[in-house]
């Protein structure tokens, strides 16, 4: 399996001075903490406005004691192309970080197993998947990437957002959607549509601009950047979720003491389980608040249509899954990936990777 390789430019050399002041034991004596520099995941979004950045500067300070003082800045707003972050973790440049398994994919696409498209159409599923493959994440990223995994977090599901009605996910054939990864990119073109990559912060403008008509992201992150505002329809599928992984830079996690290493796990233990549970229910409540219904609590309330899931859409995902997205992953992965598919997941799912 190939190693991913990125040169980092003048980005990464103005984020070394954060890299080093990422642990930094206090040197006087009448300041017995450390000080951490974390990377979150996405701006603006409930998993890191509700959950990561309360957890980091304040609930980990509480935890420890004092002893632990953390700043965090979303990854889309610190400088950081996602597709570098595992060798910037790697390097030590980003010693604590957030990284989104769809988009480091096109460097390490054995990472995007979890959630390919059209894969877990519900929660259970996706747990599942997760479960299963987990301990090969912690391997590789140990082995590959010298990064001591310490969580794995999802979104709410990613659903389809269209501007112009739609009845199923036949009826998108034609249309420019914008996508987060190449296996979305995949399934969009196999749908007969036009897949363009689009960075998240950049999705609404997209739309308004009319370089997309249509959108997959989550449903109440969506609402949240305000694609309630300029769609007009919403697919109840879930296309993807969007796994991200938290870990830290080997070096950096071993200069910690032990006991603050055990703190910080098992808050991370406890945060997991907090985001999982939002991101189910915040799924339901993304479409809620799209549609205007009274069950909506979180997000803004739109007046959207939300298109329900058909027995030809769940046909064609498990058609889509099989003959298409899961023959252009092993093709992109390789060997390694279609045995770790077929010992991970294979038992687990009941679909057996072929190589190519």
């Amino acid at each position: 399996m190939r190693l991913a390789r990125c040169r980092l430019g003048l980005a990464a050399a103005s984020l070394m001075a954060l890299a080093l002041a990422a642990f930094t034991p206090a040197q006087a004596q009448q300041e017995p903490q450390a000080r951490l520099k974390i990377v979150g995941g996405l701006a603006d979004v409930s998993q890191y406005v509700r959950y990561e950045e309360p957890f980091w500067r304040r609930r980990i300070t509480e935890l420890t004691q004092g002893r632990v003082v953390a700043e965090i800045a979303p990854f889309d707003r610190s400088g950081i192309r996602g597709q570098e972050m595992l060798q910037l973790m790697r390097l030590g440049v980003v010693p604590f970080g957030t990284a989104l398994l769809a988009i480091v994919a096109t460097e390490e696409p054995e990472f995007n197993a979890v959630d390919l498209p059209a894969l877990s159409p519900d929660m259970r599923t996706l747990r599942q998947t997760v479960g299963a493959y987990r301990p090969h994440i912690e391997q590789v990223l140990r082995e590959r990437y010298s990064i001591e995994l310490l969580g794995i977090y999802t979104y709410p599901a990613q659903v389809v957002f269209c501007t112009r009605p739609f009845a199923g996910l036949s009826d998108l054939a034609g249309r420019r959607i914008r996508t987060s990864s190449v296996g979305q990119s995949e399934m969009v073109q196999a749908l007969g549509a036009t897949p363009v990559v689009t960075p998240f912060a950049e999705m609404v403008q997209a739309i308004r601009g009319g370089v997309v008509e249509c959108a997959i992201t989550g449903t109440l992150s969506g609402n949240a950047v305000g694609l309630h505002e300029v769609t007009s329809h919403v697919h109840a599928m879930a296309i993807t979720w969007g796994i991200s992984i938290f870990g830290a830079n080997s070096t950096a996690w071993a200069a910690l003491p032990p006991d603050i290493q055990d703190i910080i796990r098992r808050g991370v233990a406890d945060l997991e389980p907090e985001i999982w549970n939002a991101a189910d229910r915040e799924t339901g409540d993304g479409l809620a608040c799209n549609a205007g219904q009274p069950a909506c609590t979180t997000g803004r309330r739109g007046s959207m249509t939300v298109v329900p899931v058909t027995a030809a859409d769940d046909e064609r995902r498990r058609r889509l899954l099989t003959e298409v997205v899961l023959p252009r992953w092993v093709n992109r992965c390789g060997m390694d990936c279609v045995d770790a598919w077929n010992e991970h997941l294979a038992p687990t799912l009941g679909i057996r990777a072929r190589p190519e």
